[in-house]
């Protein structure tokens, strides 16, 4: 009987390890106006996309707001708590994990990055209306056993501000909350973040700039990406955790590897080649590597039937050469 048990418990415990080194081979799951329905999720499952990241979002006026409002009813359904619920019930009855990324958009667009008050007092209100709304969503992501947790996402000016409070709200989650955190550092930020080690993974939206070409071929990326891996690759040996990339993805444009973290309103210059490319030579660069542990493709939007096609310069792969770029690795990793 002893035996019997050492074997079960050996076999769980395998179990679990060969769960924690799984390629994440996931998507950014784009929070709409409707519920999710099973012919949503039956476009992730054809494309064998195995997680998806759920986003449910705050709002702040401006850069040096410290309100944050969220889950209202002037948001849309996959915005919301309600919305975030749904979701994740759907994908994991589908056999997908869920990784919930709460993310904040500032009026008009504006970069999270910049978010900065300019008194102690705003300080101070930011970080009881963040902790308001990260902790509500840490207690929707265990009550839901969503298996990963995004504790903010591109929000270097509050972290580099802040330190002693983003450790504390670290402590916090990790009371509530008993699954696997990541961070979503921006691609020039990553290396300042300071509690990797608090964490289990490293995450990074990967818009790293790799080529000035119009068109740059898969090698010509595969080159243009070697000293930002080998960065990230120290990194990951040095604090021990390995590395998920918490966004990646190009738009379907000309010279989309140049700055791939513009977003314009244009709809010129449609490159669907350049796209599928620079896809292709991301996961020939990382997905091998036994430290690095997958990825969210940015972005997806769940009516597949009408999102992208042949005239969209976007970041959705959908109905494009990408996706089939996508179908492929994720079948095979």
């Amino acid at each position: 009987m002893k035996k019997l048990i050492l074997f079960v418990l050996c076999a769980l415990q395998l179990s679990c390890i060969s769960q924690d080194r799984k390629k994440i081979n996931g998507v950014s799951f784009v929070a709409s106006r409707d519920r999710a329905s099973q012919e949503h999720v039956d476009a992730l499952l054809r494309i064998n996309a195995e997680s998806a990241a759920v986003m449910p979002f705050g709002f702040i006026r401006d850069v040096a707001s410290p309100e944050i409002i969220f889950d209202t009813e002037r948001q849309w359904f996959g915005e919301t708590k309600k919305g975030a619920r749904q979701y994740i019930e759907l994908l994991h009855k589908n056999g997908l994990r869920v990784m919930m990324k709460p993310q904040i958009w500032i009026w008009k667009g504006t970069f999270t990055g910049t978010l900065k008050m300019n008194s102690e007092e705003d300080w101070k209100r930011l970080e009881s209306s963040y902790s308001n709304f990260i902790m509500a969503y840490a207690e929707l992501a265990q009550e839901t056993k969503t298996e990963f947790f995004c504790v903010g996402t591109e929000l270097e000016k509050f972290i580099e501000h802040r330190p002693a409070y983003w450790h504390g709200l670290i402590k916090k989650i990790r009371a509530v909350y008993k699954g696997k955190l990541t961070y979503a550092a921006n691609w020039d930020e990553y290396q300042k973040t300071p509690f990797w080690k608090a964490l289990d993974y490293i995450g990074v939206d990967a818009y790293f700039p790799l080529s000035e070409e119009k068109t740059p071929s898969v090698a010509q990326l595969v080159m243009g990406w070697k000293p930002y891996k080998e960065q990230l690759r120290l990194l990951s040996e040095n604090l021990d955790k390995p590395v998920i990339f918490t966004e990646y993805g190009y738009r379907s444009n000309d010279y989309t590897a140049k700055r791939p973290w513009l977003v314009d309103r244009s709809k010129d210059d449609v490159n669907l080649q350049a796209q599928a490319n620079a896809t292709q030579a991301i996961f020939e660069s990382f997905w091998e590597e036994d430290w690095f542990q997958g990825g969210f493709v940015w972005k997806w939007f769940i009516d597949h039937a009408a999102a992208g096609g042949g005239n969209d310069n976007r970041f959705t792969p959908q109905n494009k050469p990408a996706e089939n770029v996508i179908k492929s690795f994720y079948k095979n990793h």
